[in-house]
């Protein structure tokens, strides 16, 4: 489903991702995983159009993705969770759950009543945002504001969603929550990517594992390995 090959980003003469080649199959749940500055996030904004890549490629579902735009690559099936969430605080938890859909509207694949519907299966994901529907969205707690963030990207029903630290912030009580939810994702067919610094909760849902350090890729293998492997997570990811 996503392909990237000896894909090189730079922010001016930082070489901040170098020569990255991964693969993500249809229906995986896919992490990448490393510590701050790794690279992840640039890897995730390089996939997304919100980053140029300087060479490389970026294949999505057999076609090449690597240069459009950000608003083109979404409507392709590609979903983002950013990193801080990046909701609009001054909207209602509905409007910006209703902003998620707007390539669906625009594009004529949704109509008002399949959005009620759609924002419904949100709700059920997440109860907590069913009673604060109509409340600014910067009123809602931290782990309020990223169920909203998941909510609202699940809104374009993307193919593959790039999550990118979504346990950022939390306390371990919501990341376990969020998790469980993240977890519920494979069953809506969503191929998932998750760009974490919190390896343990990654490793417990994915399948596979790619482990960056210093904008390359240092290590892959299975979660249960990765996991179970005490010697690798110490050297690779600090733990």
């Amino acid at each position: 489903m996503l392909t990237l090959t000896d894909v090189h980003t730079f922010y001016g003469q930082i070489h901040a991702i170098k020569g990255i080649s991964l693969s993500v199959e249809s229906g995986e749940v896919v992490a990448i995983l490393g510590a701050n500055g790794a690279g992840k996030s640039t890897m995730i904004k390089t996939t997304t159009g919100f980053q140029p890549c300087r060479s490389g490629k970026v294949i999505f579902n057999d076609e090449e993705i690597t240069h459009l735009r950000p608003e083109q690559i979404a409507s392709r099936g590609v979903g983002i969770v950013f990193e801080r969430r990046e909701i609009f605080v001054s909207m209602t938890v509905r409007e910006n759950l209703e902003l998620g859909a707007y390539t669906r509207l625009r594009r004529r694949l949704c109509d008002k009543k399949t959005l009620a519907e759609d924002i419904e299966e949100v709700f059920g994901l997440f109860p907590a945002l069913r009673g604060k529907s109509h409340d600014p969205s910067g009123s809602l707690s931290g782990g309020q504001q990223q169920m909203l963030a998941i909510g609202r990207a699940l809104m374009s029903k993307p193919l593959l969603l790039l999550m990118d630290e979504p346990s950022m912030g939390l306390a371990p009580l919501l990341v376990k929550e969020i998790y469980s939810v993240i977890e519920d994702l494979s069953s809506l067919d969503v191929t998932l990517v998750l760009v974490e610094q919190n390896s343990h909760a990654a490793l417990t849902i994915c399948d596979r594992a790619y482990i960056l350090q210093t904008g390359s890729i240092a290590l892959t293998d299975t979660a249960d390995n990765l996991r179970n492997n005490p010697d690798l997570s110490s050297l690779y990811l600090g733990d």
